[in-house]
């Protein structure tokens, strides 16, 4: 939208070119350096790594596991995630509100969390392991490898499917359900008909967040896979294992989770477009009273699936209270035990940092955000355009990959960032803006352009008009997304992991970081807190937002 007598290089191209250096500077040069890190040699093309990784089973063998854990626990996730939102949506539960805190703040959690506590309930000693031995009279030898793997991600990964298939049915008009009863169609006729296809497009994109959360995951895979190695297990250990290190060879599996990631991308949008309905929800969908045995499997489906899937927090929480002996043995008693070995041991480091980086990476991306969609909705060109497609690449890179590629980019001459703050910053900052990009452009889009012609025709400059005008009316929705954005990036781990020292260190760094030693009474302290910031967190989103509930 251009103006009269507005020129062409103003101070909206200087943002334009600015943000533009930005993301070339930080995804674009990073990828680069992968690049050649994989394919060159010296000064010389050389494909050995793909040859490598291709000709040994061992390591391609990783990428077919990490195919199957990611495509049974995709669908695993959309079996769940599916009917849980549907039930929530058409049938009164009481309790509906706490159910979806329950059911977001498991997803909310690092994976990892999940695999820890699983184990302390279903390992070879877990809690509910030596009550089935001792009722059953088997021997169970504990939740490992390929099922382990797959109960965790699915468990922690359906509420994302869920959210976004709530938040289609929020706008689904219900008279075309109403249309199909009336012409005969049972319920399950008019779920299979009419409220799936609609929902499609909203399905599919959740699985693609699935799918990448799950493909790029490494910390499950290595805390529960016993032997099970999975492709970012592998770049994980190839790149950061004390013995075997090659960095040219992490670096071409690295572009190979690249190449795999774009293409699922691209064939997510293209079904995504293939499915797209438009759709004015004149009669919104609501929820009715069930009877009868609809009721009686409504209620135990929602109460058991949301029971098993906060389980792990609310297994973490109270081991959290339990003391142990070196750490690792848990003695039953409940004790303050845990958290005074943070607080007196001068252990707030990771706590402070979490906090710290967390609010500044989120005051850079809504400014970057509002920024970023205001320049791609309001002043379109070709270098606007080109912004828009640059800000999607974080959204589809794997956190680890991120970080490899940062540490390949910036520890270096002329940056030296390694391991500073800033890296940790900037990383952070980069993974959380494409989501707070995509909603801050859905806001953006809501807002008349003729309310800020009317503030310049009253004399008000475009910038004047931007600050005064635009960024007030976009503020409350970009408020709630940064809120949400903000209880993402605390729980990051997989690009931190990489990316920290000793003075960098994070939640859940910490939490990963006792969890492998072993000092489970202390990894649950941390847990904890993490969780009970996240909970605080989303409390705050739904008094910014007005909502009762988080649908994407």
């Amino acid at each position: 939208m251009r103006y009269a007598g507005e020129k062409k290089f103003n101070l909206w191209t200087v943002l334009t070119l600015l943000l533009l250096a930005c993301f070339l500077l930080f995804v674009i040069y990073p990828i680069g350096m992968l690049i050649v890190k994989s394919l060159f040699t010296g000064e010389s093309l050389d494909l050995s790594y793909f040859v490598k990784f291709f000709s040994k089973k061992y390591y391609w063998s990783a990428l077919i596991n990490s195919f199957q854990v990611t495509v049974i626990s995709t669908l695993v996730s959309c079996l769940i995630g599916v009917p849980m939102a549907y039930l929530l949506r058409s049938i009164k539960i009481p309790g509906s509100e706490l159910l979806n805190i329950l059911i977001v703040i498991s997803y909310l959690s690092p994976p990892f969390i999940g695999a820890y506590a699983w184990i302390q309930l279903l390992g070879r000693n877990g809690f509910l392991t030596r009550i089935i031995n001792s009722l059953l009279g088997i021997q169970f030898r504990g939740i490992y490898g390929f099922a382990g793997i797959i109960l965790v991600f699915s468990l922690q990964s359906f509420p994302l499917i869920y959210m976004y298939v709530s938040g289609a049915m929020k706008n689904l008009d219900n008279s075309l359900n109403e249309a199909a009863e009336s012409l005969g169609c049972n319920a399950f006729q008019r779920v299979t008909k009419i409220v799936f296809p609609l929902v499609m497009p909203s399905l599919l994109a959740g699985m693609l967040l699935v799918f990448m959360r799950v493909f790029s995951d490494f910390g499950t895979p290595m805390i529960m896979g016993e032997g099970y190695r999975t492709l970012p297990q592998m770049i994980y250990t190839q790149f950061m294992g004390e013995v075997g290190t090659n960095d040219g060879f992490a670096a071409t599996m690295c572009i190979i989770v690249i190449i795999i990631a774009l293409m699922f991308f691209f064939i997510q949008k293209l079904l995504g477009r293939r499915f797209t309905y438009s759709m004015t929800a004149l009669k919104p969908m609501e929820a009715h009273k069930a009877a009868g045995w609809r009721k009686v499997c409504a209620y135990l489906t929602v109460y058991l699936v949301t029971f098993v899937a906060a389980l792990p927090q609310l297994t973490v929480v109270v081991t959290s209270f339990i003391g142990t002996i070196n750490g690792s043995l848990f003695t039953g008693e409940f004790t303050l035990d845990n958290y005074r070995s943070i607080f007196s041991k001068g252990n707030l480091m990771a706590i402070k940092n979490t906090y710290l980086f967390g609010l500044e990476a989120i005051a850079i991306v809504v400014v970057c955000g509002i920024l970023i969609s205001y320049l791609s909705v309001r002043k379109r060109s070709a270098l606007t355009g080109i912004l828009d497609v640059l800000t999607m690449f974080p959204y589809i890179i794997p956190g680890s990959v991120l970080g490899i590629s940062f540490i390949y980019a910036f520890n270096g001459a002329p940056f030296f960032l390694g391991g500073t703050a800033l890296v940790m910053i900037i990383s952070l900052s980069i993974r959380r803006m494409p989501y707070t990009i995509r909603s801050s452009t859905a806001i953006i889009g809501q807002i008349s352009p003729s309310i800020e012609e009317a503030s310049i025709s009253l004399g008000a400059s475009q910038v004047k008009t931007f600050l005064k005008v635009t960024v007030p009316m976009m503020l409350p929705g970009v408020l709630a997304g940064a809120i949400m954005s903000w209880i993402t990036l605390i729980s990051e781990l997989s690009s931190s992991v990489i990316l920290h020292n000793s003075g960098t260190k994070t939640l859940t760094v910490a939490i990963y970081s006792e969890v492998i030693r072993s000092n489970f009474g202390t990894a649950a302290a941390y847990s904890t807190i993490l969780t009970l910031t996240s909970i605080i967190s989303l409390l705050i989103f739904f008094k910014v937002s007005g909502g009762k509930d988080v649908s994407v």
